[in-house]
């Protein structure tokens, strides 16, 4: 079976949230404010560590990063559903116009 595609887990993310009837409070303003949020639950893991130790979590310290790296990005792509951003073609221009911008030596 194939994983799931980016497409497959926005639409996903649209049944979860009709079925709880959220559509209402999935502003961008409102979703890019929860999306801080957890970039901020996701730091707090990392908080005090030494760069050494960031490198070798493991564990349930891993899982519970795992879930908030989750967190970051299905509420990234809620972003995207409501604005119609095709994250990966977004990511692939960006990723053309950091190379211009900061060129290999």
């Amino acid at each position: 079976m194939n994983s799931p595609t980016l497409k497959d887990l926005q639409l996903q993310l649209i049944d979860f949230a009709n079925a709880r009837n959220w559509g209402q409070f999935h502003s961008p303003k409102n979703l890019t404010m929860a999306l801080s949020v957890e970039v901020a639950e996701l730091m707090e893991h990392f908080q005090w560590m030494t760069e050494e130790h960031s490198r070798t979590v493991h564990g349930d310290k891993l899982d519970a990063v795992k879930e908030e790296v989750a967190d970051v990005l299905l509420y990234l792509l809620q972003i995207c559903n409501q604005l119609n951003i095709d994250l990966i073609e977004a990511a692939q221009k960006k990723l053309v116009k950091n190379a211009v911008k900061y060129p290999a030596a």
